[in-house]
């Protein structure tokens, strides 16, 4: 196949763009800072405890426990939801969906005080929802707009875009937070920085609507004969499953993209409650917060176009290793990380690994799809395989901290995750070079 129109490229890419917002703001940085702040005084036993519809949970903790539960409603919903689009040939309708839930959700957030709290939760849980199963369909694009030989390049391309977008609202975010008086905006009951949740919201929606326009529908008519649409997607991961057991590399790799995606999407998911508890408890400490999630934001996009690169001369599973081996003494050293200096050092590494695993990994696994039309298939069955491994992650790391009170402890726990990946790479590059692959 040939790569589609540098227009259909753009347009694609341009999701990254509008949706990395809400990594950023909501998932990163400002609101779980927020988060932190208003319910650090706890209740009758002691900080950072919080009450949710009646039971008592660690304020992070409980976050990780919606994100968790998140996922696997993810997981188990994708499949069905692929086989529909599938079956009905328009997943960019379901990009559309999500999207709206998503953002609708961010917009959702303004509202959130302590006097909401369990309000707030669950629009926190929809805004995840929206974008991570958008996600399922925006990923299963990539082998449909570019050649196998352009999708490590256009994959980036989206990263770097995502990281960019993020950065200027980030920076817009800042500005509104640090001095609302500029824009004449009252800052009683914390409105300058519920209204950067807004802002993501209709950031979100607003340039997704260059994505919608664009992206061409998927070729071929409404299928016939599906019985059961809701069971007939997970037949089809089934048969996705099958297939990927004759598949020596693409087994390997799933397996080690599943250990290390325990790993990397969690921290990147609990990095703003641990900086703010660990590193910036202090509502004055706030701008460097906010400072240090910027910079791995920029140094992020260095880090995809670098591992693009890289892959050229060490090959996409040797970028990988490369990669798991760095995140491996990234958690090593945030167990003992102490001074803010030392975390800032510790943030730009992040940065450096955290775009290229995730464009890699996304590229790579295109790369060793058979060929085929079914992709939503097949990106449902490596969506499924990230959000299980999050559900694992996420939910590991919050029982820890509340079984220990100590969130340091739970870091190490991400260390052997990241371990038995790289033995599992290990593996996948031995299968890769006997099948000469990538």
């Amino acid at each position: 196949m040939q790569t589609a129109s540098k227009k259909v490229i753009n347009g694609w890419a341009m999701y990254d763009w509008a949706n990395s917002v809400y990594n950023l703001v909501i998932t990163t940085t400002i609101f779980p800072a927020y988060y932190v702040a208003i319910t650090q005084k706890g209740n009758e036993r002691g900080d950072h405890f919080v009450s949710f519809f009646g039971r008592d949970y660690i304020n992070t903790s409980l976050l990780d426990y919606v994100l968790a539960a998140v996922f696997l409603l993810v997981a188990i919903s994708s499949p069905i939801l692929s086989s529909i689009a599938d079956y009905r040939r328009n997943k960019k309708a379901y990009l559309r969906i999500f999207c709206i839930i998503g953002a609708a959700a961010c917009c959702g957030l303004s509202l959130f005080t302590i006097e909401r709290f369990e309000l707030g939760v669950i629009l926190f849980a929809l805004a995840a929802i929206g974008y991570w199963a958008s996600l399922v369909f925006y990923n299963s694009y990539l082998p449909d707009i570019a050649a196998p030989e352009d999708q490590d390049r256009v994959s980036a391309k989206g990263f770097a875009m995502g990281y960019t977008g993020s950065i200027l609202l980030q920076i817009i975010c800042f500005v509104i937070v640090m001095k609302p008086e500029w824009f004449a905006i009252p800052t009683e009951n914390a409105w300058p920085v519920r209204l950067t949740f807004l802002l993501t919201g209709l950031w979100w929606f607003g340039f997704a609507q260059m994505t919608l326009r664009v992206l061409p529908d998927p070729p071929g008519k409404e299928q016939v004969g599906k019985n059961n649409i809701f069971t007939a997607g997970f037949k089809e991961l089934n048969i996705v499953w099958k297939q990927v057991m004759q598949m020596p590399v693409l087994k390997r790799f799933l397996l080690s993209f599943f250990l290390y995606s325990m790993g990397v999407q969690t921290v990147l998911l609990v990095a703003a409650g641990f900086s703010k508890k660990e590193i910036f408890p202090n509502a004055e400490d706030e701008p460097k917060l906010l400072f240090t999630f910027i910079l791995i934001q920029a140094v992020a996009i260095a880090g995809a176009v670098l591992m693009s690169r890289l892959s050229k001369l060490w090959g996409n599973i040797g970028v990988l290793m490369l990669s798991v081996v760095i995140w491996i003494a990234v958690c090593l050293w945030a167990y003992f990380v102490g001074s803010q200096m030392e975390f800032y050092l510790l943030a730009a590494t992040v940065g450096l690994v955290m775009g290229g695993i995730q464009s890699m990994s996304r590229s790579t696994y295109s790369k060793l799809l058979p060929e085929t039309r079914d992709t939503t298939s097949f990106f449902s069955f490596f969506d499924v395989t990230e959000k299980l491994a999050l559900v694992i992650g996420l939910f590991s790391f919050g029982f820890l901290e509340d079984l220990t009170h100590n969130i340091r402890y739970s870091i190490l726990t991400l260390v052997i995750f990241f371990v038995l990946a790289l033995i599992a790479l290990l593996f996948t590059r031995s299968a890769a070079r006997k099948h000469a692959i990538l």
